[in-house]
């Protein structure tokens, strides 16, 4: 059965010697395409050179994206900062705000503020006992 296919493949270019090109036999396995003026190896090389300079310039293409996204990245993280930290800032003076107006409010008005808070005092006793 292998010699069968040996010859099937071999079909009409069985006698040519090892430097004539057969139909789709050596041109194919040299990586050549047999045309004029070509070496063996010249289009090989060509498509090596090709391949490598296309992979260079991938290289230097990937290495400047990763350069643009670091740079890109750390100006939002200092931006992001930024904005926490001023969000944090008007939190807290806010915050202070209203704890003034609270301290002011429950000078003006002591004795509704300590029924207030008797008040929020037995609702959440309340609530822990029903949890």
């Amino acid at each position: 059965m292998a010699d069968n296919a040996k010859t099937n493949v071999n079909k009409g270019g069985a006698e040519a010697s090892p430097g004539t090109a057969r139909p789709g036999g050596d041109a194919f396995n040299r990586g050549t395409s047999g045309g004029p003026g070509q070496g063996q190896g010249g289009t090989v090389d060509t498509l090596r050179d090709t391949a490598q300079s296309v992979a260079d310039k991938a290289g230097e293409y990937a290495h400047q994206a990763r350069e643009a996204i670091g740079d890109w990245s750390g100006q939002t993280g200092e931006k992001v900062q930024r904005w926490a930290g001023e969000a944090y800032d008007v939190a807290a003076d806010q915050v202070g705000d209203f704890g003034r107006e609270v301290s002011n409010l429950v000078r003006r008005h002591p004795i509704p503020a300590l029924l207030i808070g008797f008040g929020v005092g037995m609702l959440l006793g309340r609530a822990a006992r029903a949890v």
